[in-house]
């Protein structure tokens, strides 16, 4: 049989069909259930789609002030959750006051029980108010529902269009609570659509070129996009708009005017690239810069689309007579070592590959918390036999897997991180990195030269608790 149950989840049955093993010979169709609501009796490590629209797709923009229509728990929750930095840089040639400002402040209505027995829309006009006197340099503002003002119905779109035209810019509503749907990808979705809905078309480029292209699902997570940045430049390609890495509110609202969209975070970002394509007449190509071999294969695919192959090659051949000699030290040190793979959603199937071909690692488990079919098809035609592909695990899963498949490392989130530590395993972040950025060819180098110091870190033979863990197995 394809689908596993682990013997954690023999009192909830349900979930042998979130669990599939990799078997060649199996249909196609054989993949995880997914994309639905957590069966009850799982410690899932899910996030909501509050987090998937604050945490993920407005998180970067550079120029906004957040103002989160919640008690203060969800402000709290929606600030500095990612390493998404900026740089002052404006598309005009203006200087943005405050670096990394998105990182540095969150506003919120800090609701309490009278806000939710009288509503809170009074409390949320006044906030947004605030945030424009206390910020007046900032170009736009955006508000966030969350599960409590989604739950007392507040008209949020009516608050927001009073005051674009009192404060004279664009304030904009993202209605997206954490209970309205069943992962933060739901937050992805309305994400997209409210900024293409209320923004894109909207405004004009200082000026264009016959190269431009918009980086669409690409966040810059620890500098990922200034990486990517100078391959495009070095092949007279001009970076029209990001959505959103380093991004300025004005950015998304040209993004109409771009020759091609590339798509790379293609779980939360794809909606936008189909609707501006649907509108606009603007293709979209999906891509993925994790690892050279995917690297190159995108450069190349870019080039040939606007008759720039030659430049293309060039950049190749620069940066892989750069990193080599480190990639062959690292592939020497980590050939035949295991790795689970547990990321939100693409990564699961960007990462094993690069992993195996580049550094002669095995990928023993993948999971992720809110892909869905499209995602698990991906993912399954790119690892090897027998690996255990899960959907939604539960923190209980995550211990057994630990145990039962031995992965000398695991690459997840924060939450997942000092469980694996605590069973003596080496587990580091791949959602916000731990030294990255790990996007393009020397992006893969920092994801190896982290990898080697995890597992080779001194620190797990002095863990003593490791060998008894072991014992009882």
């Amino acid at each position: 049989m394809p689908f596993k149950l682990f013997e954690v989840d023999k009192e909830i049955p349900d979930r042998e069909k979130h669990i599939y093993v990799k078997d060649t010979d199996d249909p196609v169709e054989h993949i995880p259930k997914c994309n639905t609501k957590t069966i009850p009796g799982c410690m899932t490590e899910r996030g909501c789609a509050f987090a998937g629209v604050k945490g993920v797709i407005t998180g970067a923009v550079k120029d906004v002030v957040h103002v989160v229509h919640s008690p203060v728990g969800c402000t709290t929750y929606g600030c500095g959750s990612k390493r998404y930095p900026t740089s002052p840089d404006l598309p005009n040639g203006e200087k943005f006051p405050v670096e990394n400002f998105n990182l540095k402040y969150i506003m919120g209505t800090d609701l309490k029980e009278s806000d939710v027995v009288f509503g809170g829309m009074k409390k949320l006009r006044q906030s947004i108010l605030e945030a424009a006197k206390e910020f007046p340099y900032v170009n736009a503002i955006y508000t966030y529902a969350t599960c409590t003002t989604g739950l007392i119905g507040d008209d949020m779109e009516a608050v927001a269009k009073e005051l674009s035209e009192e404060i004279g810019k664009d304030v904009i509503t993202f209605n997206a609570p954490g209970f309205s749907g069943p992962t933060q990808s739901k937050g992805h979705h309305v994400g997209n659509l409210t900024l293409f809905n209320h923004l894109v078309g909207t405004k004009e480029p200082p000026e264009t070129t016959p190269y431009d292209i918009n980086l669409i699902g690409e966040y810059n997570i620890d500098g990922d996009l200034w990486v990517l940045k100078p391959y495009f430049e070095e092949m007279g390609i001009n970076i029209l708009s990001t959505f959103t890495g380093d991004c300025s509110h004005d950015e998304i609202c040209w993004m109409h005017r771009a020759k091609l969209s590339l798509v790379r975070c293609q779980r939360s970002a794809t909606y936008i690239a189909e609707l501006i394509e649907e509108k606009y007449g603007v293709p979209y190509i999906k891509v993925d810069f994790f690892g050279p071999k995917y690297c190159a294969e995108n450069l190349r695919a870019l080039g040939k689309y606007f008759g720039k192959e030659a430049e293309a090659e060039k950049v190749i051949e620069s940066r892989m007579k750069q990193i080599q000699p480190e990639l062959d030290f690292y592939r020497e040190k980590l050939e035949g070592k295991t790795v689970w793979v547990f990321s939100g959603g693409p990564k699961n199937w960007h990462i094993p590959q690069p992993l195996e071909e580049h550094l002669g690692m095995k990928t023993v488990a993948v999971s992720t918390m809110f892909e869905h079919e499209d995602g698990y098809e991906k993912i399954k035609e790119r690892v090897g036999e027998g690996t255990v592909i899960i959907d939604d695990p539960n923190s209980l899963e995550l211990e057994e897997i630990i145990e039962d498949y031995k992965p000398d490392i695991i690459l997840s989130g924060i939450k997942e991180k000092y469980i694996a530590h605590k069973m003596g395993t080496p587990c580091m972040l791949i959602h916000s990195y731990e030294n990255g950025p790990y996007m393009g060819f020397e992006g893969f180098i920092n994801l190896a030269r982290d990898i080697y110091a995890s597992i080779y870190s001194p620190v797990w033979n002095m863990v003593e608790f490791k060998d008894e863990i072991r014992e009882e197995e």
